[in-house]
């Protein structure tokens, strides 16, 4: 199954479990599932935690500040820079437990499990792939927008051929760091503004 269709850990109850991927949703769900299933965590590279006191508010000062760099015309890391991997509570707990260790990715699935170019076997009764997500934006599509690198083109968080249509939350294409919880906030803000503007509606303070 995907991370989308991941509900709960005791659904993996007494099961050997493999899960998928390098980032926060397989890291969170290997924290989860690894209290009542034998987990084997794969990933294509080693995963790369971030320091324990990393939390979201640290990560939007990082991304504010590779943005500001960026627009003065220098380099800077942002928040690949920190890790890959938030360390929150449970996955905290996971790996102080021991069980937030990951092993190479396999190279085939095989009828009752995974298996590596060495021969060795895991028998496994579920897969989770935590592969990550991609915005589903076919429903724009029949609008005549204009569209770049896979996504409409945008001015802020405006489409540049409708006033008024407003992207927001799918990313950096959509309002600097619009995809976590801070930026989406200051984007929502920013469209209020615009929205306002188009309408003559009042604005916001």
């Amino acid at each position: 199954m995907h991370t989308v269709d991941y509900d709960s850990p005791e659904d993996f109850a007494g099961q050997r479990v493999v899960i998928v991927g390098g980032g926060n949703s397989a890291a969170q769900i290997v924290a989860e599932v690894s209290e009542v299933a034998q987990t084997l965590w794969v990933a294509q590279r080693p995963p790369r935690f971030m320091p324990d006191d990393v939390d979201g508010r640290v990560l939007f000062d990082v991304a504010t500040a590779r943005e500001a760099a960026q627009k003065a015309g220098f380099e800077h890391d942002g928040v690949s820079g920190l890790g890959d991997i938030v360390m929150v509570p449970p996955v905290r707990a996971a790996r102080d437990r021991g069980d937030l260790h990951a092993s190479p990715i396999f190279e085939q699935i095989a009828p009752t499990g995974v298996s590596w170019s060495d021969g060795s076997v895991y028998s496994c009764d579920a897969i989770i792939w935590c592969t990550g997500f991609k915005p589903q934006l076919h429903h724009l599509r029949s609008l005549g927008l204009t569209w770049e690198d896979g996504h409409p083109v945008t001015d802020g968080t405006q489409s540049v051929d409708i006033p008024g249509l407003h992207l927001l939350g799918y990313g950096d294409w959509t309002g600097f760091a619009s995809a976590t919880i801070i930026g989406a906030a200051r984007s929502a803000r920013s469209a209020v503004e615009s929205v306002g503007k188009c309408f003559g509606g009042p604005q916001q303070d």
